[in-house]
């Protein structure tokens, strides 16, 4: 009977842990292609499910509290990124080190990495909170954000940043997960969250009138939501990678080595998010209406470039456990499949977007001159998107290996110094709203280019071979 009993037990201990490990995908052994198909489609939706956090803000001020509100919202987005890029490319850190201890069986390594992580997001968070609350009016009014949207811009980020520290809680807990192949669990807990975002927007804004506060405070309440579900799933994980409240602790040498990867890479959104911000104060002087229509356009571009992003962190995942593992010979092998798989969703979903262009513009708002200002944008951006995938793919490879202020240097000087100095001499030039936007696909042109020249200089160095 004893026996029985014993034997009962062990089952389910061993279901359970089958169980956990279903959710993992063993990158380092067998076929590549199904493998990185099942990693980055959760992945994908994952990002297009955040995006529709702040889609579905935009759609109920757009239909329920006007253009100006539409605006309001819309002008923050690059200023937003420009604050928290920084804070998440730790993020991004945390992600190559937990991946490449994993991969080369490095538990205590890999334990460590992850509770400095988790304690790093939340100092990170706070900072940001601090920062966003009393920084981001006088920001937006270098930008040039006009006085009719100015407050209730404004009035979004303070109430929007005071969710930063369980944004970031949830991004650094998800980068715990994708390190080890699961990306199904962050896509269940941002489902739940977006069906509470869309809920509370369409409560506070129609039914309380609240307006910008009212989708601002939505998207805080469903974070907490989305945070809270991925701290205890990462409490009940077995093995390495198991957080343990009581442990959290910055180790030295591991949060150097997060900052050290990850440093260049939030640097390298930061100063692409300024460029961006100078494109969204250029677009600012066109008046409202443009940049309402600008608003929408940039966000149905959104889920095209989460959709690409995904391959990005696909390959910088897949790149860093096998890397771990001194496996370089699927390195290449995950280069090619990201590649190949980045140019296709590109070209069909930004041209799908393009096409359908006024129909989906139309979700956002009704007026005819809006939609034609984010056609303008749609038409230059959206049709040569797939050029930004590459070019994100070999940034991805590049991390993965453990080469982060390479690709850093690269897309400063090329993407980002490229559009800056496009604003001050050929925009300058011709005001129009055109040739601003054809800044974005010549930029990613060149620096993709050079981004491939790094990885088969770096690929020699490693002596990676097919």
């Amino acid at each position: 009977m004893e026996t029985a009993i014993n034997f009962v037990r062990e089952y389910k201990v061993k279901k359970g842990t089958e169980m956990k490990k279903s959710y993992e995908i063993d990158m380092c052994n067998g076929p590549l292609f199904g493998k990185i198909l099942t990693f980055s489609i959760p992945l994908m939706l994952s990002g297009i499910l955040q995006l529709l956090f702040n889609a579905a803000d935009t759609v109920v001020v757009g239909r329920f509290a006007g253009s100006t509100a539409l605006a309001a919202v819309g002008s923050t987005s690059a200023l937003i990124n420009l604050l928290t890029n920084l804070f998440i490319g730790f993020s991004v850190g945390a992600n190559v080190l937990i991946a490449r201890f994993y991969g080369a069986r490095k538990d205590k390594d890999a334990s460590e990495t992850v509770h400095s992580a988790i304690l790093l997001s939340l100092i990170c968070g706070a900072a940001l909170l601090v920062l966003g609350i009393t920084v981001t009016r006088q920001i937006l009014v270098w930008m040039g954000t006009p006085e009719e949207v100015l407050g209730q811009a404004a009035l979004y980020m303070k109430i929007y940043f005071l969710g930063m520290p369980v944004m970031l809680l949830y991004n650094f807990g998800s980068s715990v997960l994708r390190a080890i192949g699961d990306t199904r669990r962050p896509l269940y807990y941002l489902m739940a969250a977006g069906v509470v975002n869309v809920a509370l927007n369409l409560i506070f804004v129609i039914i309380f009138g609240m307006g910008v506060a009212g989708v601002a405070t939505a998207t805080v309440l469903s974070q907490i939501l989305s945070a809270y579900l991925i701290v205890r799933c990462l409490c009940r994980l077995e093995g390495s990678c198991r957080l343990d409240l009581r442990k959290l602790r910055l180790k030295k040498d591991k949060t150097i080595q997060i900052i050290q990867v990850g440093f260049p890479a939030g640097l390298q959104g930061v100063v692409f998010s300024l460029s961006n911000v100078l494109i969204q104060s250029s677009v600012n002087s066109f008046g409202s209406v443009a940049m309402a229509g600008n608003t929408a356009a940039m966000n149905l571009e959104g889920f095209i470039y989460i959709a690409m992003n995904s391959f990005h962190q696909t390959a910088m995942s897949f790149t860093s456990q096998n890397f771990g593992a001194g496996k370089m010979k699927r390195i290449n092998r995950v280069l090619f499949l990201c590649l190949g798989m980045v140019t296709v969703v590109g070209l069909v979903m930004g041209w799908a977007a393009y096409l359908a262009g006024k129909p989906l513009l139309g979700i956002y708002s009704s007026d005819t001159e809006v939609i034609k200002y984010g056609m303008l944008r749609m038409s230059v951006i959206c049709t040569t998107y797939c050029l930004c995938g590459i070019m994100d793919v070999f940034v991805g490879a590049l991390r993965g290996m453990g080469y982060s202020f390479m690709p850093m240097v690269v897309s400063l000087l090329g993407a980002c110094g490229l559009r800056v100095i496009w604003i001050f001499t050929l925009f300058q030039w011709n005001r129009s709203l055109w040739n601003l936007y054809l800044s974005y696909p010549v930029s990613w042109l060149i620096t993709g280019a050079v981004h491939a020249l790094c990885y088969v200089i770096v690929r020699k160095k490693q002596k990676i071979y097919n």
